[in-house]
């Protein structure tokens, strides 16, 4: 049984231009222990969608699928109460840009220990206890001291360590990683990278982790799901999809990697992430494709079957069907 199972998930928000669908169609599975990489640029609806499962998007969000479920439990036909009682202990996220999650009114200590009082049945002496212990696991010196600071007095890697170790105070079955590595100076963000890698381990924990850094994938995730203005384009296991990439969005990403440029020059892949007002027909990619073709700019692609690595594309690449035989 799956640790988690997103089907159809889709997130609409109401716009003064109408509605716009941020994610569209998006299935995942999360297997106990597994690392589930999800990729794509900014706007592409990585995080909309874990926010959408967490339940933490605006009232003018509306979140629909066709199922969602942890452990086996359908977390559509839950109370609210019950919802909250998951949310936060047995699944739980690092969100993007610790600096502004963190509550600047707050100390440290208060914050993690909040988390520790909604979620556990420890008396306060065993939640600052458990703070400590915390701080202390994820490379913070003198936690007893770091418990009493404010979110204003650390620097991005320490805050970033904080959210970790609230994010993980429960020890959650499925911890989500937003951009974890995202503002962070090189040396740190490998820091960052093998604190999550080694909870993981410590603790048992499934995770998804989401970022545009093709090199965090390949260095942590299991499978990669490659997400392109909201729909998912490409999921594959992550050394198939290095080593043969069905999607050219997902063969662009990779180009762009400076370890695999065949040129001077980094490619980069032209125009932008489609918005609210300039969605074209068709395959959403296909304005900044190379390979596109009438039938690529006026009909929505089908996706290939699992056998074929799933790709959202009519013509997709290193695989049995070609454009000569489609």
């Amino acid at each position: 049984m799956s640790l988690l199972s997103l089907r159809n998930l889709s997130v609409t928000f109401e716009t003064a231009a109408g509605p716009f669908r941020a994610v569209d169609g998006v299935d995942v599975t999360v297997e106990p222990g597994e690392v589930l990489g999800i990729v794509g640029e900014s706007g592409s609806g990585k995080s909309v969608a874990m926010l959408g499962l967490m339940g933490l998007l605006p009232p003018s969000a509306t979140v629909t699928a066709d199922e969602i479920r942890f452990e086996g439990r359908d977390m559509q036909a839950m109370s609210p109460r019950e919802r909250r009682s998951i949310i936060g202990r047995d699944i739980a996220m690092i969100f993007q840009e610790p600096i502004a999650s963190l509550n600047p009114c707050f100390t440290v200590g208060y914050q993690i220990k909040e988390a520790l009082k909604a979620h556990t049945d420890l008396d306060r002496k065993a939640r600052q206890a458990r703070a400590i212990e915390l701080l202390g696991a994820v490379g913070i010196s003198e936690p007893e001291r770091r418990l009493r600071v404010f979110p204003h007095q650390l620097s991005g890697g320490m805050s970033q360590r904080v959210m970790i170790a609230m994010a993980t105070a429960c020890r959650p079955k499925l911890l989500i990683a937003d951009e974890p590595t995202t503002a962070l100076d090189v040396t740190i963000q490998a820091q960052i990278l093998d604190l999550l890698v080694d909870l993981r381990e410590r603790y048992g924990m499934a995770m998804i982790l989401i970022t545009h850094d093709m090199g965090v994938i390949a260095e942590a995730a299991n499978r990669v799901v490659v997400q392109y203005a909201g729909q998912q384009v490409e999921r594959q296991p992550v050394q198939t999809l290095f080593d043969q990439p069905h999607h050219p969005y997902t063969a662009a990403l990779l180009s762009a990697i400076p370890e695999r440029a065949t040129t001077k020059r980094l490619p980069t892949i032209p125009g932008i992430v489609p918005g609210q007002g300039n969605r074209p027909d068709g395959c959403l990619f296909n304005p900044r494709c190379p390979k596109a073709d009438d039938r690529c700019r006026s009909v929505v692609p089908p996706r290939q079957p699992p056998a074929l690595g799933e790709a959202l594309c009519h013509y997709p690449e290193n695989m049995p069907q070609t454009r000569e035989a489609a």
